[in-house]
């Protein structure tokens, strides 16, 4: 008689957790102020360094935002004494890297390289960090880089959610910036580079951290050499004001006409990365809505198939954080996500969350942790996290039992201190014209904004005589303007229209117009072929702007005026 399998009926427990094995990290400050962190790793011939100063986008000039980021992009592009396409080349040579960059907390000097190649590496790093030229064909060329991709991130819906998610949630402080202007690129002068290198990239409060095979004494040799001629700058103070306290739940939406889904994203006020309450949030979140097996993802994407995925947010930084839901959702369903994210959010709130679902999310935070520190550079960069955000010493080695002493108590704790959608900002980016009234149901407080952060009327109180020609401009992915003629007749009770550029020319045919909003399709014959294209948009007194989307290709924005 054959036995039936119950074994398979149900899954397997897990395994203990196996003990980390985390080598021991070495620290002396030098007389300068600058912080060295050694770590032996002899596993394999490779080498992770890490120059990192607690100066970021926070720290910009007024009226100069994006000047940090632009800086650390600058840093590998020239010394005194190599040029960029030098640096380059002695770099390649070593098969090693060596790049820069800054987020609104800190800046970055990183590089890896075979140890064989330490000191070269090395006398690089300490040269584009002590001796940066900025020549002025670089500057140039990366104010120029930059501007071209902000006009490619302003065409990209999530990026205006996250420039409105940040502007509401923080206020006066820095961190309510995420890009510069096309006006603060250009003011950005090589004379401003290399006043704001001397006095915020200083060695007292920077952190030298090498991690790999290398021997402590003789590194520590080898960076003291190199930088013991650095002196000393003032002490870098974050005095920002707090962010706004939020009283009530107001809906931002930026009007993007054409849109076929929306961008959703519902935020609260967070916390810092060194709060007290930042494990049991950690939790919490993992629960709702950090992974494709949370509560977000399983009823918006699984069970409802509004979206792809549906996810909660834990942004918390030095100084400010937000917590944050977030989904793209095809436009017809705004309203219906937004009922499911509000049921969500209330439910983590008024209700404890399973035993099941706790030990999950411990399991998961506990499983991948230690994927983190396999490598050298994983190493490298949460040694370089523990030092920007001032974690504790032995972060990495209590981080698995911080996890497990979370409780089901603390998660509701936290979820109703900190998830409150009664308090809630709620952007979405979107077609205004289609969601805007499956919005209403859920905040009555709503602000309107178009592509470039202008404020419009709700109720669009005067509507726009649409009849003529309007001059406007295609803005294409590569950063080029076309100019093009939108023209449009009144035909008894109907419109038409007619589009001409340089692209080629096509009668509209009837253009739908609701109040200020208007859409219309056609084809255009492209290399003998019938092409398949929409045109949508919004008129604001003489401007309009909207989307020209061809099939198969991504939507090109348009904005101009009445001729």
């Amino acid at each position: 008689m054959i036995q039936p399998e119950t074994f398979r009926s149900q899954a397997p427990a897990p395994l203990q957790p196996h003990p980390i094995t985390i080598p021991a990290a070495r620290e002396v400050v030098l007389p300068n102020g600058l912080t060295v962190v050694v770590v032996e790793d002899k596993r394999l011939p490779l080498v992770s360094y890490r120059l990192a100063f607690r100066v970021g986008g926070a720290f910009d000039p007024p009226g100069l935002p994006g000047l940090t980021d632009l800086l650390a992009g600058l840093l590998p592009e020239g010394t005194e004494s190599m040029t960029s396409r030098e640096i380059a080349e002695d770099v390649a040579r070593m098969g090693a890297s060596l790049s820069a960059g800054a987020n609104s907390d800190y800046t970055i000097v990183a590089a890896s390289a075979l140890s064989q190649f330490n000191d070269r590496i090395l006398e690089l790093m300490a040269d584009v960090v002590l001796h940066p030229s900025f020549p002025e064909n670089e500057v140039e060329l990366a104010k120029q880089n930059t501007k071209e991709s902000l006009r490619q991130q302003r065409a990209q819906p999530s990026f205006l959610a996250s420039e409105m998610v940040s502007r509401v949630m923080f206020g006066d402080h820095p961190y309510a910036i995420v890009a510069p202007t096309p006006e603060s690129i250009d003011r950005s002068s090589r004379d401003e580079f290399v006043r704001f290198h001397r006095s915020k990239f200083v060695p007292n409060g920077a952190v030298f951290i090498v991690v790999g095979d290398v021997s402590h004494d003789d590194i520590l040799r080898k960076v003291e050499s190199l930088f013991s001629t650095w002196e000393r700058g003032e002490q870098l103070e974050s005095n920002f004001p707090a962010p706004p306290v939020r009283t009530r739940r107001t809906a931002y939406l930026i009007d993007r006409p054409g849109s076929a889904q929306s961008n959703i994203i519902i935020a609260n006020t967070g916390i810092t990365r060194t709060s007290p309450d930042y494990f049991p949030l950690l939790l919490m979140h993992t629960v709702l809505g950090a992974n494709a097996s949370s509560r977000l993802f399983m009823n918006l994407r699984e069970e409802k198939g509004y979206t792809y995925g549906a996810y909660s947010n834990l942004d918390a930084r030095r100084t400010a954080g937000t917590f944050r839901a977030t989904a793209e959702v095809r436009s017809p369903v705004t309203g219906d996500s937004l009922k499911e994210f509000f049921y969500e959010l209330n439910r983590i709130r008024d209700d404890r969350v399973s035993d099941k679902e706790i030990a999950d999310a411990k399991a998961y935070l506990t499983g991948v942790f230690p994927i983190r520190l396999e490598t050298q550079e994983g190493l490298t960069d949460q040694l370089v996290q523990i030092k920007m955000l001032r974690l504790p010493d032995n972060y990495l080695e209590v981080y698995r039992d911080l996890v497990q002493a979370v409780t089901v108590d603390e998660i509701q704790r936290v979820a109703q201190k900190y998830v409150k959608p009664d308090e809630a900002a709620l952007i979405v980016v979107g077609d205004g014209s289609a969601v805007l009234e499956q919005i209403r149901p859920y905040c009555q407080d709503i602000e309107i904004y178009n592509t470039s952060g202008k404020r419009k009327p709700v109720d669009g109180s005067v509507a726009t005589n649409p009849v003529g020609s309007w001059s406007i401009e295609l803005e294409t992915p590569l950063g080029q303007n076309i100019p093009a003629t939108l023209t449009i007749l009144r035909e008894g009770d109907a419109f038409v229209g007619r589009f001409s550029s340089q692209l080629g020319e096509a009668d509209l045919g009837p253009i739908e117009i609701n109040h200020n909003s208007f859409r219309a399709s056609t084809s255009v014959e492209m290399d003998g072929h019938s092409v398949p294209v929409q045109i949508s948009g919004s008129f604001e007194g003489d401007h309009a702007e909207g989307l020209l989307t061809l099939q198969d290709s991504p939507a090109v924005p348009f904005t101009g005026n009445k001729d």
